[in-house]
């Protein structure tokens, strides 16, 4: 049979756009739009690659550069919603006038951003006042430290904004500030937020929900929610109790909302509060008590207790993250014995748990017991594990130096070993990590 030479362009359009939806819109807009071909010139200004665009991880310059001076221009009038990184965000939104512009998301943003941009001073002012609808701010470094949000509250009322989220996973103090922002938006109509907040004195829960935001947002039509509060139990004056957080909720109407009080060590207790159903995929921190319902969306967890985790904690966490991709234990405790069976050698049998979407595992700064509950092929199925950190000792450990057949499997398609001390290499390591990458 003789090969098929079809050209991309003698392609008719609805394959055209198939193949083309398939791609970056970015990519797109930068390869066709401008070429002189007026045939993907028109394909390139369809709805599906200029109503959203996406910069962020766009570090290219003359990439940015030609957005600006040429493509921008063109399509401003297309152009609903953007999602940018603070570095680009100013030359990008004053690169043309934007009329249907409602949306944007600001990932990685911080203290000094919020002082520049959200401003009455601001070259930005007006686009955020009167065109921003839906204001999305998330901040994924998980390492990032904020003094204050004090610079996000200087500005006149926001009128037209009715969709607000704001999620930072880092540990702040100023929850107060929090409120005040809030009131600015006296229109919101949906809110969401994931804070962490580092307070000595009181916890957050449905009373303080209800006389910090809900009583100042009368046009609120949902909250989505999840809001840590980690106290120093010293500082208490009476224990934490997850009954009466839960009836705080109970007394102000929201029922679709759940607590969990975690003890992390003799000092700090951590207690979360949130509504149902989950609807975050970032978990920052789960302990051996937790309640019965699946988080459908979390695909990072990060699991930390003073006591240690029993073999069923693991088959709890398998059932109710089904998605579960980047799981991290903090937990340096011998794992206690679980309710198990004698096999026929006499030797401890556990039932084995799929994690079916599991990639990256972090035990660094684990008892090695818990190294032990995720290699073991008896205790646990990791097809799709390619990433580990790990202690080198524990590691030597827990695979007998790289030559113990329950825990070769496991260790099969990892791709990147990170640890926390160098690791001497041998032939029986190569061969026990195949998959290895340099």
């Amino acid at each position: 049979m003789k090969p098929s030479n079809v050209h991309l362009l003698g392609l008719p359009n609805e394959i055209l756009l198939i193949i083309l939806r398939k791609l970056n819109n970015i990519d797109v807009l930068y390869s066709l739009l401008d070429i002189n071909n007026g045939r993907l010139d028109i394909i390139a200004q369809e709805n599906t690659f200029t109503n959203i665009l996406n910069f962020v991880n766009t570090n290219n310059i003359s990439l940015i550069d030609r957005f600006c001076i040429y493509i921008l221009p063109r399509i401003h009038h297309c152009i609903k919603y953007f999602i940018l990184e603070p570095v680009f965000m100013e030359r990008i939104l004053l690169a043309a006038v934007y009329p249907n512009l409602t949306e944007l998301k600001l990932f990685n943003f911080e203290q000094q951003i919020a002082s520049k941009y959200f401003t009455d001073e601001s070259s930005l002012r007006s686009v955020f006042q009167q065109q921003i609808t839906s204001l999305i701010l998330v901040n994924n470094d998980k390492g990032a430290r904020i003094d204050s949000f004090k610079e996000y509250t200087r500005n006149d009322m926001l009128p037209n904004l009715k969709c607000f989220s704001l999620k930072s996973y880092f540990r702040f103090q100023q929850y107060e500030q929090i409120p005040s922002l809030l009131r600015r938006m006296l229109y919101l109509e949906h809110l969401t937020s994931y804070l962490c907040i580092k307070d000595q004195h009181r916890i957050t829960d449905g009373t303080r929900v209800q006389d910090d935001i809900l009583a100042h947002m009368s046009q609120l039509h949902s909250l989505t929610f999840y809001i840590s509060t980690y106290i120093d139990s010293g500082e208490l004056r009476h224990n934490i109790s997850r009954e009466h957080i839960q009836q705080t909720f109970i007394n102000i109407g929201q029922q679709n909302a759940t607590t969990i009080v975690n003890r992390l060590s003799r000092s700090v207790v951590e207690c979360s509060i949130f509504s149902l159903p989950f609807a975050f995929d970032y978990l920052g921190s789960l302990g051996n008590t937790f309640p019965n319902i699946i988080f459908n969306y979390v695909t990072y967890l990060v699991v930390e207790d003073k006591d240690a985790f029993r073999h069923e904690f693991f088959v709890r966490i398998a059932r109710s993250f089904p998605l579960l991709k980047d799981l991290r234990i903090f937990n340096i405790e011998l794992q206690l014995s679980s309710d198990c069976t004698l096999s026929s050698d006499h030797s401890q049998s556990y039932s084995m748990i799929e994690y079916p979407h599991l990639t990256s595992l972090d035990v660094g700064y684990s008892h090695r017991d818990y190294l032990e509950q995720f290699l073991n092929e008896t205790k646990a199925c990791v097809p799709c594990l390619t990433k580990l950190k790990v202690s080198p000792r524990h590691l030597k450990i827990v695979t007998k130096n790289f030559t113990r057949e329950e825990t070769r499997r496991n260790c099969a398609n990892i791709k990147q070993l990170i640890t926390l001390q160098p690791l001497d290499d041998s032939q029986d390591y190569y061969h026990y990590f195949p998959s290895l990458q340099n």
